[in-house]
């Protein structure tokens, strides 16, 4: 099942640069999504539910993702 964001508030991520690495957060009650600035509302969608949103989330800000 995808998760729902057709009510998602999307912005720009703080960490997006004038570079062209610029990336799109949407969140929705529901559901939580990523996707290309550069291509807006037509970019493909990484989407996750909320709960899987904030495991992410914390594996960043904890270090527990490889770089």
């Amino acid at each position: 099942m995808t998760p729902d964001l057709t009510e998602a508030r999307w912005r720009k991520s703080t960490r997006s640069n004038g570079t062209g690495a610029c990336v799109d957060v949407g969140i929705a009650p529901s559901a939580a999504g990523v996707r290309d600035t550069k291509l807006g509302e037509d970019s493909p969608t990484l989407a996750f539910t909320r709960s899987r949103w904030g495991s992410f989330l914390d594996a960043i800000k904890s270090d527990r993702l490889d770089g």
